[in-house]
């Protein structure tokens, strides 16, 4: 271990560096200098300091003091050299951070079992702390095949309600990818845009609700029948609502959401502006735009231009101004998506 021991008379420090080495194979270096000493503890964070108390320009309370302000040495055994009627000091040297003393003249009776016990409260804590880091790793690994069950689960899903639908797998994961860009230009938190990637492809599993002569009707749907296909937003968020899944939690308010509009006409509940979920207005945009731009059997595929061109119309009345500034702000990264997911 690395001990490092700050003292100003030459012969204690010969001394205790004597003692440590009858101790074991540890690393002792000596300062007689404390300004030093401070500068070289602060900097390797050693396993045991030995400090004197009454030292020139900085004196062991203060060191102390400045070695308990630095996480690195928060926890680092710390041994206060005093003389045995300093008991004021002893108190002070508690309140600053001190883990035990030494008392001088340096006894070797005394400052052989005081070394070894600091030694071994470090080494203790050292493997406490390895242990930590281990189980911190353990747990992270399975937290992380957690999230990437769930998110197949979610996919899976959502490919279920695909099946029932002319839209196309390609269709869920452009829009999800035009949701995430807008969700980071938002500066939302990576998490955020992560959860976000995964819960769009959610947005319409409440089509799994609509009856097939409406939701594969090839023409114009009547008023009631469209009216029972608005129910599909309803219906997802049924299925997906009080989960403990945060990506199946942002999943129910997207499907609720997703076909409100910024100026209140939308549905199912005619939320308008900051009462639409941010997920919500992120997705309207995502989803209306690739839903444009790609084939259905009741119309052919817009070109981008022509659907750019309907978002900017839309900006403040459909969609969320800021939403839609920000996806044509990032055309050429829309470009590409829609050039990677082809149907």
């Amino acid at each position: 271990m690395n001990i490092a021991i700050i003292e100003d008379t030459p012969v204690n420090l010969v001394v205790m560096q004597s003692l440590i080495k009858r101790l074991g194979d540890h690393d002792c270096l000596v300062f007689s200098d404390p300004e030093l000493g401070l500068a070289w503890c602060l900097d390797n964070a050693p396993d045991l300091i030995i400090v004197d108390y009454m030292m020139p320009r900085l004196d062991g309370l203060e060191f102390v003091r400045r070695c308990r302000a630095t996480p690195d040495l928060r926890d680092r055994p710390i041994l206060m050299v005093t003389a045995a009627a300093e008991k004021e000091v002893r108190y002070a040297a508690l309140e600053a951070g001190a883990t035990d003393f030494l008392t001088k003249p340096i006894d070797r009776n005394e400052f052989n079992p005081r070394v070894r016990n600091m030694l071994q409260l470090r080494a203790s804590m050292a493997a406490t702390s390895l242990r930590a880091d281990e189980l911190s790793i353990a747990v992270r690994r399975a937290t992380e095949e957690i999230h990437l069950r769930e998110r197949e689960t979610v996919m899976r899903l959502a490919r279920a309600a695909e099946f029932r639908d002319p839209e196309t797998g390609s269709h869920i994961l452009r829009m999800a990818h035009y949701s995430a860009i807008i969700g980071y230009q938002l500066g939302m938190p990576e998490e955020f845009v992560d959860q976000l990637l995964s819960a769009a492809p959610m947005h319409d599993v409440g089509k799994l609700g609509t009856p097939d002569h409406i939701l594969l009707k090839p023409g114009k749907l009547s008023p009631e029948e469209m009216e029972i296909m608005r129910q599909h937003a309803l219906i997802g968020y049924e299925i997906l609502k009080n989960s403990s899944s945060p990506v199946l939690q942002m999943a129910a308010e997207i499907a609720l959401n997703h076909h409100e509009k910024y100026d209140g006409s939308g549905y199912p509940q005619g939320k308008a502006r900051e009462e639409i979920p941010i997920v919500g207005r992120i997705v309207a945009v995502a989803d209306v735009f690739d839903a444009l731009t790609s084939e259905r059997p009741y119309k052919p595929a817009w070109d981008l231009e022509r659907a750019r061109a309907h978002l900017e119309a839309g900006r403040g009345n459909h969609f969320d101004p800021r939403c839609v500034d920000l996806f044509l702000a990032s055309w050429n990264e829309i470009i590409e998506i829609h050039n990677i997911y082809q149907d």
